[in-house]
């Protein structure tokens, strides 16, 4: 009995100073940004795309963990305006692509993060896109209030495959990489 209480004051003591030293930030979605470029063999599109909600976790001053919620019914080009904007971006939200009407969000939740220097952190997190989820990896930047991070993302993985000449032959000049990039700066 009297290693029993022992153990519940320790694990009693260890819980009280984890939950003291880790601190959730909030995501400011409104002064964050998303954005994103798609290529093909005869160019290139980019655009936006908006962070619904997120947090960063942190114990101290380290990043210890991290989820987001994007609104993939906000994606939009940039690059396009008038009745071409409206055709890409309504190609992007069809079935074709991000199926935006069944699947409204994505999804990014933290899985390891590895400290490189005292500011850069080597992250691999789960990414959730139409209900599919693969691990990505990156490196992110803590700075103040301010985190950045860019990747790639391979859109087939998320059985995105519209165009792709990984799967389809004879698209000549009508191929889209398999990849897009991804640009993140967060305020918090």
């Amino acid at each position: 009995m009297r290693n029993f209480k022992a153990i519940a004051l320790a694990l009693v003591v260890v819980i009280s100073t984890v939950s003291v030293t880790a601190q959730t930030k909030k995501i400011d979605a409104s002064a964050s940004t998303l954005n994103w470029v798609g290529k093909k063999v005869t160019g290139q599109h980019e655009g936006t795309v908006n962070i619904k909600d997120g947090a960063l976790v942190f114990a101290g001053k380290k990043l210890t963990g991290g989820t987001f919620t994007v609104d993939m019914t906000s994606l939009t080009s940039t690059d396009l305006s008038g009745e071409y904007q409206g055709k890409l971006n309504g190609h992007l939200n069809s079935a074709d692509f991000f199926g935006t009407e069944k699947f409204p969000t994505s999804t990014l939740v933290f899985k390891t993060i590895a400290a490189k220097t005292t500011n850069m952190y080597a992250v691999t997190a789960d990414l959730t896109i139409k209900g599919q989820t693969h691990p990505v990896t990156f490196d992110m930047a803590v700075n103040g209030n301010t985190a950045s991070t860019k990747f790639k993302v391979d859109r087939t993985k998320y059985d995105i495959k519209y165009g792709s000449g990984s799967f389809f032959d004879n698209l000549g000049d009508k191929a889209i990489s398999d990849d897009f990039d991804l640009a993140v700066a967060l305020k918090f």
